[in-house]
């Protein structure tokens, strides 16, 4: 697999327009790998969303061997650089694109509508196309089971989430912690930082100490590609856990669990896809049954009887008996978010756009 970092990647572009970066071709030669790129907004270090999407690409490699070539372009902002670097790889001839980060999508898709021969998988959003789908997780089915674990352990009664930005895949897993934590006590509240940013470890770390400082005691790093909040809990001595990949090493002893991914199982069936020429946009929503969402790394300071409930929910979850948001749920502001006997679906979850009443934060306009 090879790394390009946004400096390495500059520096080339502003030398050769970007042809040394990715070899110079316009297509690819018959008999050629097949070119696989990722690019994300962030390192990709050894934690977080980036670090997840590198290593759902690994048992391609490991099934594909030389028959396919990945590169991953680490560390590029939405907006303008990320649409040059996306339609560079794609004029060098790499017909797989994934494209990490929902800032991207309006530049993918259009990647897409030019290039009929190029399969492109965009994270997070919800535009599809017969060659372009959208992909996230459903991190509330995780995120309500460590909100139970979250009220019985809280002394205090308040939880806080720090948030990377306030689109309907964070909202909702705001929304399930509360859910999953107001099932074990009905008077939690959650406080939400929203940090506008996917990586930015000081602003971080700030926003996590400011929600300790409020008599949170756990919290939930909603999102975010860098340690700074664990570890500011960690040092506080207060509990929190995160979504992707496990960060329990930068907090040992007050690390609650992980909402972790594992994206090769949706990877690998779209490359197969691609290469058979039988790729098709979807909008591809993926949870605990589709083996891409687990809740690992549980803290052994949970109570038995808090955890036997956990599991519990955890297998109703798996099996399709039980979604975190089935009524009747009220919103923030007081109105019907979800009637009695009713269960939101798929895509009135993806359009989330509204916080359940214990979030005390009002959302962003």
């Amino acid at each position: 697999m090879t790394k390009i970092t946004r400096r390495t990647l500059m520096q080339g572009a502003a030398a050769t327009g970007l042809v040394g970066a990715f070899g110079g071709r316009a297509a690819l030669a018959a008999g050629e790998p097949l070119g696989i790129t990722l690019v994300v907004p962030s390192p990709i270090g050894d934690v977080g969303w980036g670090h997840a999407l590198a290593a759902g690409l690994d048992p391609i490699k490991a099934a594909y061997g030389d028959k396919v070539k990945v590169t991953v372009v680490e560390n590029i902002p939405e907006g303008p650089d990320a649409d040059r670097i996306m339609n560079k790889t794609v004029a060098d001839g790499n017909k797989f694109l994934i494209a990490g980060s929902f800032g991207y999508q309006n530049g993918a898709l259009q990647i897409a509508r030019r290039n009929p021969q190029v399969s492109v998988l965009h994270a997070s959003g919800f535009q599809v196309a017969p060659n372009f789908s959208p992909f996230a997780a459903k991190y509330f089915q995780g995120t309500y089971l460590l909100g139970m674990a979250a009220a019985a352990l809280s002394k205090t009664g308040k939880l806080g989430s720090v948030s990377a930005f306030a689109i309907p895949e964070l909202i909702t897993s705001i929304n399930a912690f509360t859910l999953g934590a107001q099932a074990v006590r009905p008077d939690i509240e959650v406080s939400v930082v929203w940090v506008n940013s996917w990586f930015d470890p000081a602003k971080e770390q700030e926003a996590a100490k400011a929600l300790i400082a409020q008599k949170c005691d756990v919290i939930f790093s909603n999102a975010q590609d860098t340690p700074s909040v664990i570890s500011a809990c960690e040092e506080a001595g207060v509990y929190a856990f995160n979504l992707n990949s496990s960060m329990k090493s930068y907090a040992p002893k007050t690390y609650l669990g992980c909402v972790s991914t594992d994206w090769s199982p949706f990877f690998k069936a779209s490359v197969d896809a691609h290469l058979a020429g039988t790729f098709k946009g979807t909008n591809a929503f993926l949870g605990v049954v589709d083996k891409v969402v687990s809740v690992v790394d549980w803290n052994p300071a949970i109570p038995v009887d808090t955890m036997t409930k956990i599991k519990a929910a955890e297998a109703k979850i798996a099996e399709g008996s039980l979604s975190p948001f089935s009524g009747p749920i009220t919103r923030a502001d007081g109105s019907q978010g979800v009637a009695s006997g009713k269960t939101l679906a798929d895509a009135e979850i993806v359009a989330m756009d509204w916080h359940v009443k214990g979030v005390t934060t009002p959302l962003p306009k």
